[in-house]
């Protein structure tokens, strides 16, 4: 019988989510065309269908997750209690924590397909879709840079006077490396430098100074192709590229950039940590929406589902504020996109303890 009320429970659970989520795209989508009008009509049409509102949609249901978690929870288990299942389930002698068995089974299917989507399906789908609003509707490239220095590697300084994407073309370039005594050992400047691909990149009219031996040596000429470990996204970064990169791509490019000495990464540590926090959100705002709608109410579950609403858009509007924080350098990443879910899970115990005692 239990194994039957589990299926039962799974598939009310993950059938209203996705009813939730398909009810509220379509909302979405009416807005953001009345929105993106001129830019829709300016665009090609397959590019509009396919480029942009195809990877979208899977983008917007991913990031409120936890929203359509929460009102799938409500919405299904309010229903329960106002047909009053839910008490013949516990009459049959099934304990309060054997009830929220399926609603935790039914959170980590949530949880794992959120996080799966949000590191490695979503993010090579946003870079088209990005593309898009940055030809049609809102150009976010960064296309330009100006004194820039990074570290290319320990020991090893460049420097760029200015940085042109279009032309990939750098110009009055210098590189100096180092050696374990920070030391000079050699030099290169050029009056400009242009990116190939990855790390192929060709210097005009350079000189080349090298230190050995308390002496000099010096080599000139017009072109000479090389191969220098940075490529224009370790410096030209723009406020959605964390969105374009695969968990592990974030992975890397954060620990790359720190060891280079970039400072804006606030977002990318962001992004990663948010997407971690995504998957707890989904047990923690289920155990909450559960124990706020498991008994039937007077006034219907229209007050469970007005209280979850409340609760679920405080819960992403906590996580935008602290998120504000991270990116202002007010405190970590990790602290900023945990701090949410630290606090929701005292609400959550306390409400499981009232509704279990009850």
């Amino acid at each position: 019988m239990f194994r039957i009320l589990d299926k039962y429970i799974i598939r009310k659970f993950l059938g209203t989510y996705v009813f939730a989520i398909i009810l509220l795209l379509a909302i979405v989508v009416m807005f953001d065309i009345n929105e993106k009008l001129d830019s829709f009509i300016k665009a090609p049409l397959k590019a509009t269908i396919f480029d942009y509102f195809l990877n979208f949609l899977p983008y917007f249901a991913n990031q409120f997750s936890p929203l359509f978690t929460f009102i799938a929870v409500i919405f299904f288990t309010s229903k329960l209690a106002g047909n009053s299942e839910i008490i013949a389930m516990l009459s049959t002698g099934m304990s309060f924590r054997r009830l929220l068995r399926p609603y935790l089974v039914s959170a980590a299917i949530i949880a794992v397909a959120t996080f799966v989507l949000s590191a490695y399906i979503i993010p090579p789908a946003n870079v088209k879709r990005i593309e898009y609003t940055n030809n049609y509707v809102k150009n976010k490239r960064v296309d330009y840079g100006s004194n820039i220095m990074l570290m290319v590697s320990p020991g090893q300084i460049a420097y760029m006077n200015r940085y042109d994407n279009f032309t990939k073309t750098g110009h009055r370039f210098s590189l100096e490396t180092f050696d374990e005594e920070k030391r000079l050992k050699s030099r290169l400047t050029a009056q400009t430098i242009k990116w190939d691909t990855l790390y192929s990149w060709q210097v005009r009219n350079y000189v080349k100074r090298d230190f050995r031996d308390d002496r000099e040596y010096i080599t000139k000429g017009m072109e000479l192709d090389t191969t220098i470990a940075f490529e224009p996204r370790d410096f030209l970064i723009s406020t959605v590229d964390h969105e374009k990169m695969t968990s592990a791509e974030l992975g890397e490019y954060i620990r790359r950039q720190k060891q280079r000495g970039v400072a804006n990464i606030k977002s990318f540590e962001v992004e990663q940590q948010r997407r971690i926090a995504m998957t707890a959100a989904a047990f923690i705002l289920t155990i909450i929406g559960m124990t706020l709608s498991v008994k039937k109410v007077k006034g219907g579950m229209g007050l469970n589902i007005g209280i979850g609403l409340v609760l679920s858009f405080s819960y992403i509007l906590f996580m935008t504020i602290t998120q504000t924080f991270a990116l202002s350098g007010l405190t970590s990443a990790f602290v900023a996109m945990w701090i949410p879910n630290f606090v929701y899970i005292l609400i959550a115990i306390y409400l499981y303890r009232r509704a279990s005692q009850g």
